[in-house]
């Protein structure tokens, strides 16, 4: 006959609080990672960016305006944030600030084009489109700012985007080689939500923008190099 030993009740909660009280402390550890990251990766991009960020009216002349895309609408029209970004590089350009606007946004889908909305939106209010470059591959704000660098030969530029998101394109823009200042947009802050939700997500932006930066991969469309740029700059 077997005889079946069987563990005290007392042994088993012991080891499933200790099995808690470990699980609690990996959480923890993790949140502490996670928390010094995003903390280091912040403090990064607000250093890099520190003395680069401007108001419209004081951004020193550059020979282009990045401007980075977002959200385009069903029906083609950019969002009001887009809107808002083309509007600076706009005036931007007619006060002789920049002499060519690079477009750089998402054409992933054949059915979405942020770059050809960008630019059907210039052209509706004067801008001449030989001043006008698309950037089908911009992916994200690491792809545009090394597409302008590696693929358009954008050497010195003014980024364009919304205040919130403005540290974080500049800080990559200059790890890349771009000698960039950058102007934000505030009237955005309309859309108040949107905004918040936004500028929250800034946080794990710059951790993503930090680790890219330190992997400097390649964009996922890196391609030939283009001369629409040099094209616009030399059109005077």
């Amino acid at each position: 006959m077997r005889w079946r030993i069987s563990t005290p009740t007392w042994i088993r909660q012991a080891a499933g609080a200790r099995r808690l009280r470990l699980l609690a402390l990996a959480a923890l550890a993790g949140a502490v990672l996670a928390t010094t990251g995003t903390a280091a990766s912040v403090a990064w991009v607000r250093g890099d960016a520190e003395g680069h960020l401007f108001a419209e009216r004081d951004v020193p002349e550059a020979p282009v305006a990045l401007v980075l895309g977002t959200r385009v609408d069903p029906d083609g029209t950019p969002s009001p944030f887009l809107t808002a970004r083309l509007e600076i590089a706009r005036r931007l350009l007619a006060a002789g600030k920049v002499q060519a606007i690079l477009l750089s946004g998402d054409n992933m889908h054949h059915d979405y084009n942020e770059p050809d909305a960008m630019r059907r939106w210039l052209l509706d209010r004067g801008v001449p489109a030989r001043r006008l470059v698309p950037d089908c591959a911009g992916f994200d704000t690491y792809d545009s700012c090394a597409r302008a660098k590696r693929i358009f030969g954008v050497d010195r530029a003014t980024v364009v985007t919304q205040s919130f998101h403005l540290p974080r394109a500049v800080a990559v823009c200059r790890r890349l080689g771009v000698e960039a200042n950058g102007v934000g947009d505030d009237t955005a802050r309309a859309y108040a939500r949107t905004w918040r939700v936004s500028a929250t997500r800034e946080y794990g932006a710059c951790v993503k923008a930090a680790l890219d930066v330190l992997s400097r991969r390649d964009p996922v469309h890196l391609g030939r190099r283009e001369t629409g740029v040099d094209d616009a700059l030399a059109g005077g």
